[in-house]
């Protein structure tokens, strides 16, 4: 589990390898059996498996024998995956840490983004510091998901760290990447970015198709997957961060913009209006995009300016206890980067609707 990713007060610690209770096929339906393969017949039992609605073609069934498990049921699906069913609680958990993780982000990215420049301006030779540096200053600018080897193996679906050397096309200091996502979503991506460019071209010259490779001290050629981007964000910035989490702060920067942006053109800016906007950029359905990369805070406050829309004077009141009308200079940081910041450190009793 990661070291962010500890349960909540009410739920357990729970995994595949602790004992607990099998799916087996029996005509007509399932039985159940716990770690001792005595029959299941707790009715409360019976019925949160029931609950977790688990698909009758998954095999190799564990399910959590402690109702109070944060990982309640595993199994692998038809392509041989293996799928999860989480409490109700930590999936409530986890969205939350994650939204409570994106200050700290937003606070360290100054710090990454400088040393992503101070790699890249080091020559462009491709070594695993270079190239990572790459894939990162990619996912900063490109929003791009990170990607992993079983969904391009399985489904054809690609994201940064899997693409392949067909995906990219370099033309002096232009860089453009197309290519399959999730979902069958096809990109088109554009960069004008000099020193990235001339990683990528390297990159391309190195035997093999996948693009993202680098050479180590013995002239082997080595690829870069998404773990060990992840490994990198963390060193980089010196706290976990993970790829997603950039997805998640653009994200969260866009549904700003486009709530402020709105207010002032007195246009009625709802926050179903922003997230579909943000959604369809990152290439998400508009539910998930709510869910997973939108800031709840940002909602919040194109909710209430959204029902001050008639009131010039009250929607900057409402800005300025939100702190992001004028926000403190960061170096490295957009000026809505640096306005979101701002709401995020507010207390949220002093970002909320000022009193009538």
């Amino acid at each position: 589990m990661p070291l962010d990713a500890t349960p909540p007060p009410g739920l357990v610690s729970s995994g595949a390898g602790d004992p607990g209770i099998r799916r087996l096929r029996r005509r007509g339906g399932f039985a159940y059996v716990d770690a001792d393969g005595r029959p299941v017949r707790d009715a409360a039992t019976l019925e949160r498996i029931r609950r977790l609605v688990l698909p009758p073609a998954w095999e190799e069934v564990w399910i959590c024998a402690d109702a109070r498990g944060h990982l309640q049921a595993t199994g692998r699906d038809a392509r041989g995956r293996t799928q999860y069913r989480y409490h109700a609680d930590w999936a409530a958990h986890r969205g939350l840490t994650k939204f409570e993780r994106l200050r700290e982000f937003g606070a360290r990215l100054p710090v990454l983004r400088a040393r992503i420049g101070r790699v890249l301006a080091s020559g462009d030779e491709p070594t695993r510091e270079r190239v990572l540096a790459t894939l990162v200053r990619l996912l900063d600018t490109t929003w791009m998901r990170i990607g992993n080897d079983e969904y391009a193996r399985l489904n054809g679906s690609f994201g940064l760290s899997t693409l392949r050397d067909e995906h990219a096309r370099v033309r002096g200091d232009s860089l453009r990447l197309s290519f399959v996502g999730k979902g069958g979503v096809r990109h088109e991506v554009a960069q004008a970015d000099r020193r990235v460019a001339r990683v990528v071209r390297r990159c391309r010259e190195l035997p093999g198709q996948e693009l993202f490779q680098w050479v180590d001290a013995d002239g082997s050629v080595r690829r870069v997957g998404s773990g060990e981007v992840n490994a990198w964000l963390a060193e980089a910035a010196g706290v976990p961060l993970t790829a997603k989490d950039f997805r998640t702060w653009h994200g969260s920067v866009a549904a700003l913009a486009l709530t402020l942006e709105a207010c002032a053109s007195t246009s009625p800016g709802t926050p179903a209006a922003v997230v579909k906007a943000v959604a369809r950029r990152l290439g998400n359905t508009p539910a998930v995009c709510r869910k997973a990369y939108v800031h709840p805070r940002v909602l919040a406050l194109a909710d209430a300016l959204a029902g001050d829309l008639a009131d010039g004077e009250r929607r900057c009141a409402l800005l300025e206890r939100a702190w992001v009308k004028r926000p403190a200079p960061v170096a490295g940081l957009s000026t809505t980067e640096r306005r979101l910041l701002a709401l995020l450190a507010t207390p949220p009793r002093r970002a909320g609707r000022p009193a009538r």
